[in-house]
């Protein structure tokens, strides 16, 4: 079959005195049917090229699927009189969500089961379920495009019976009033997919009578709402990439006026919450990794000038996040790249000196060199109960009931794997270091098969994000256990740009620091090379979204380290997708790339955009994946880069293959095991390409 070609109409497109030539800048038109043509012909040539594996994607995809309990349900949680469970059925692609009243002996009440609401769909997402005080109705969100851009429902959970009103183009969230008669929710900006709006809607009433309650009209921020822990105040957050504003209004008042917290201030990112009669609010103001604060809800002004220190910055740990009990203030935080959960007890309402006294702070301690733990549902304040997760690369997602006081676990569900092969003990996971060119110290964890590993000899999966702060972290995969079984081994390069080790590592990872990203991970690469976990031929790279630029530029920068890449949903057009702001995300991302109208700013970017640096030259074997109805990374990103590298690259014959799903946009098919089908497939695109039997 021949490979599908792109016809070039040529697009000049100057600033600052440079002009770029992009031929392919034709395939952002969706409703030409040329364009969905040349999709299809991509996704036929893929189909094709690969067709020797299908029946090993067919027998990888029933080995993933056949690891997980068919008939399966989450832990349940106490809220308000209910418990709270969301289970599946055996056959079933959806959740059903599900409570009991009181005793989990009681009967089950269903108040939604989805798959009986999908039925007709090729795609659908239930997104946010938010519960009345009263606990009689709920409402919730869905969303039948994959554009997140949800439809809001409310459901009688008394009768049964749908209420009339529906809300379309909404965030998915919802927050209720106090008294059960309204509800706050977001609007989405339907071209941008800016959440801009938020609305106050009175039930029984029309939803064209809703009331716009605030605006954000700074295009650099997003809104949202939600409820303090103690469910006294309702807050609008707004949020850009470096700063935040609160505010806040009494949820028993719901046409009362809202209350700035502490104004928006460049470079202030805070978060807030409460409980009795105390404001909590982490904040990096004067403090890189952040520090918690605190101040009285009594009196007008909650600004920074009235907070007092609770929990004061350190240098050498990320404060990521906190939640609030009657005895016990639990921090969630991050050091030399492991998460840690520390508690205080009641010793946390006096002074900071004494709660560094070992009668009142410790740490959860977990055994594993690698790991990841963080809290889970916590809903009840007055509780000795705190609900966290654990995993690694090798133990399973486990849940546990952690009693603060008696400092004692209690397990309460471990992801079941429905393998009599698998064994944690079959596995080793360690983590390794890297030097970058900086002398930078970069971290890599990684996990294999310990029968099947031979130094020098293994190909090798390197995965990597390193954008927005986000920490990618050691958890277990299901999944991953198919390729680790065939000799892989898989790898996280915790390069900067996440927040691994700390607020630096992320400032060290954007902008015009943004290059340190990509040599950050083609150095860890290389140490996997000369350390002896990779074959030097069988060196993979895998990255999605913003992880999908990492790919796009570590193939132009030193194409010959790598076997095979993947690049999942890639941000890759910098230049141009940064140029236009009608385009969703642009506005709001300038601070973590850069805005090119600013000239030095646009040639830093234009200097590692992957699709304006294809050149003439060899590069590896490469799968693209999109999705048409991609709401974070449009669909014509990959399609556009896709056909540059088959014009441009030297080596014709090497695999270059798309697959865009044509019903689903950024997170891929819906329902619980349609997305393993894409994982099969990539794993056999790598086995193939690495000499590995399929």
């Amino acid at each position: 079959m021949i490979q599908p070609k792109a016809r070039k109409q040529p697009e000049t497109l100057t600033i600052h005195n440079d002009t770029r030539i992009d031929n392919y800048f034709w395939l952002k038109d969706r409703e030409n049917p040329e364009v969905i043509a040349y999709l299809n012909a991509e996704n036929d040539y893929r189909t094709e090229k690969m067709k020797h594996t299908v029946a090993f994607q067919d027998n990888l995809y029933k080995e993933i699927v056949d690891r997980f309990a068919q008939t399966d349900m989450s832990v349940p949680f106490f809220y308000h009189q209910y418990w709270y469970i969301t289970r599946y059925e055996e056959g079933l692609e959806y959740p059903i969500y599900a409570r009991k009243h009181q005793s989990l002996d009681n009967p089950e009440e269903i108040m939604l089961d989805v798959n009986a609401m999908a039925k007709g769909y090729s795609y659908y997402n239930v997104g946010s379920r938010s519960i009345s005080p009263d606990n009689t109705i709920v409402a919730y969100s869905v969303d039948t495009v994959s554009r997140r851009l949800y439809t809001l429902h409310f459901k009688n959970l008394v009768t049964g019976l749908q209420l009339p009103e529906t809300i379309e183009n909404a965030t998915g969230g919802v927050i209720w009033s106090s008294d059960n008669t309204a509800v706050f929710y977001t609007l989405k900006n339907i071209e941008t997919l800016r959440s801009d709006k938020v609305m106050r809607h009175v039930l029984g009433t029309d939803v064209t009578e809703d009331v716009c309650i605030y605006e954000e009209t700074d295009e650099a921020f997003v809104c949202a709402v939600g409820k303090t822990k103690s469910e006294k105040y309702l807050l609008i957050a707004s949020h850009s990439t470096v700063s935040n504003e609160y505010r806040i209004l009494s949820a028993d008042n719901p046409t009362g006026t809202w209350q700035i917290f502490e104004p928006r201030e460049r470079d202030h990112e805070y978060a807030i919450n409460h409980a009795e009669d105390t404001f909590y609010v982490i904040t990096n103001w004067q403090a890189k990794n952040f520090r918690l604060m605190t101040v009285s809800d009594v009196g007008l002004s909650k600004t920074k000038d009235n907070w007092q220190e609770l929990i004061p910055h350190r240098d050498d740990v990320l404060l990521e996040s906190f939640d609030v009990f009657k005895q016990y203030l639990v921090l969630s935080e991050r050091k030399e790249g492991i998460t840690q959960i520390r508690i205080s007890d009641s010793g946390f309402r006096i002074p900071e000196g004494v709660i560094h006294s070992t009668s009142h702070i410790h740490y959860i301690a977990f055994e594993e060199e690698v790991y990841v733990a963080y809290t889970g549902i916590n809903p009840e304040y007055d509780s000795d109960i705190l609900r966290i997760g654990y995993s690694s690369l090798t133990t399973p997602s486990t849940v546990y009931d952690y009693n603060m006081r008696t400092r004692t676990f209690k397990q309460l569900k471990q992801e079941a794997v429905l393998d009599a092969t698998f064994n944690p003990k079959n596995y080793t996971a360690k983590r390794i270091y890297a030097t970058a060119e900086d002398g930078t110290k970069v971290p890599i964890s990684l996990v294999y098969n310990n029968r099947l590993f031979k130094k020098n000899k293994n190909p090798l999966l390197l995965y990597a994000y390193g954008s927005y702060g986000h920490s990618i972290d050691p958890n277990f995969s299901s999944s991953r256990l198919s390729l680790l079984n065939r000799g892989f081994v898989f790898a996280i390069a915790h390069i900067r740009g996440g927040q691994e080790l700390g607020r630096a590592w992320y400032d060290d990872g954007k902008l015009l620091k943004k290059k340190n990203t990509f040599t950050d991970f083609i150095a860890c690469g290389e140490v996997l090379i000369k350390d002896g976990f990779s074959a030097k031929n069988k060196l993979c790279a895998m990255g999605g979204s913003a992880g999908g630029l990492l790919i796009g530029a570590v193939i132009n920068m030193r194409p010959e380290l790598w076997r095979a890449a993947i690049a999942a949903v890639p941000f890759v057009d910098v230049i141009t997708t940064m140029l236009d702001e009608t385009i969703p995300l642009t506005t709001g991302e300038f601070d973590e790339w850069g805005n090119p109208k600013n000239e030095m700013s646009y040639q830093y970017m234009k200097s590692y955009s992957p699709y304006d640096n294809v050149e003439a030259k060899a590069y590896p074997p490469m799968l693209i994946t999109t999705g048409l109805h991609d709401s974070q990374v449009q669909y014509w990103e990959p399609a556009k880069w896709l056909a540059k590298l088959r014009a441009l690259r030297t080596n014709k014959l090497a695999p270059l293959y798309m697959f865009c799903n044509m019903e689903t946009g950024h997170g891929g098919a819906s329902g619980r095991f349609a997305r393993f089908k894409e994982t099969a497939m990539e794993y056999a695109f790598l086995m193939d390409i690495c000499g590995v039997k399929v």
